[in-house]
């Protein structure tokens, strides 16, 4: 069935339309399609956070990213998130790889995964959330949360980032 899906929004894509119902406008299909090949060649990616207990996902994705020479950083954001959709957009269109050529957002969804994050300590009020994750997988320190509307949202959701990463340096 995802494969059938798949397929159906790849072609949609090809005839103009911007996106499918299970996936923010903009974003890849599948958005770890060609999470292995970006992070070779040093891009930005997302890497879908998959389930299980968050401190131990996070624990697991920190161990691949440092052995890769990458760096994880804790997203959440949702599918009906305007600023999210935005900024997912962006990183399709490669637009911040050179920004963060080493840089994984391990995605988590907000619709799905709060209770879990809250748990872990990735609580927040607003989305986009941009967290820093500990050495035991729990949030670690500061946290950059929430976005604004409108055709500024990727360079403001790019600035509290790189704020964001300095503080975890």
């Amino acid at each position: 069935m995802r494969v059938v899906r798949l397929a159906a929004c790849a072609v949609l894509a090809m005839v103009g339309a911007s996106s499918c119902k299970t996936s923010p406008v903009g974003a890849v299909d599948d958005p770890n399609a060609n999470a292995a090949a970006k992070m070779a060649t040093g891009h930005l990616t997302f890497e879908h956070a998959p389930d299980g207990e968050v401190t131990l996902v996070v624990q697991t994705a920190v161990t691949h990213a440092q052995e890769q020479g990458r760096r994880i950083v804790v997203y959440e954001g949702a599918s009906w998130c305007e600023p999210c959709q935005n900024f997912h957009a962006a990183v399709a269109r490669g637009e911040l790889d050179a920004q963060f050529p080493n840089l994984t957002l391990l995605e988590f969804d907000a619709d799905h995964d709060r209770d879990r994050l809250v748990a872990a300590g990735y609580g927040s009020q607003y989305i986009p959330l941009f967290a820093l994750p500990g050495k035991d997988g729990r949030a670690a320190g500061p946290k950059a949360q929430g976005g604004i509307k409108g055709d500024t949202v990727v360079p403001y959701l790019t600035k509290k980032l790189h704020d964001l990463l300095a503080q975890g340096t």
